[in-house]
């Protein structure tokens, strides 16, 4: 499966820093409502309107649901919230039960597989030929990579 690269990955330890730090440390950042073409809403964080406009220009996002490339910006109105309301809303709480579920699967697969990084496609395609022993493995393989895993027929 293809890297989703609309969610901004970060280690669980850095979810509880207060949007204040983040922001003196990062300057502003923009949280936009996104949409694939199948209908799942999701947000993101980006630098700026243009950071989006490039990632969407390079084909560098993903629906946070199913993979799709085909990402937009939904409707959005513009929210000011206090330091107040950061902490009422930790961002180390699900916002969705697909972001839960995938948080879950996270949890699983990090516990339970073979951590192989950007050596995915090959060390799948070890695996599948039985030039590796069979185990369980996860990583990250470019789109292009998943496409050719799934055409091959490798799990």
């Amino acid at each position: 499966m293809p890297p989703c690269r609309a969610v901004l990955e970060m280690p669980s330890s850095v979810r509880h820093i207060p949007l204040a730090a983040v922001e003196r440390a990062l300057g502003t950042m923009i949280k936009y409502t996104l949409k694939c073409a199948d209908g799942h809403h999701f947000e993101s964080w980006f630098k700026d309107s243009a950071a989006f406009d490039g990632l969407s220009a390079a084909g560098q996002l993903t629906c946070a649901v199913c993979g799709s490339q085909d990402v937009t910006k939904g409707i959005m109105a513009p929210s000011v919230s206090s330091s107040r309301d950061a902490a009422d809303a930790p961002l180390s709480q699900p916002a969705h039960p697909a972001e839960a579920a995938l948080k879950q699967l996270r949890a699983h697969l990090e516990k339970n597989a073979d951590y192989v990084g950007r050596e995915f496609a090959t060390e799948a395609r070890k695996i599948h030929d039985g030039e590796s022993d069979k185990r369980q493995i996860w990583g990250e393989a470019t789109p292009a990579e998943a496409k050719a895993l799934k055409e091959e027929g490798v799990p």
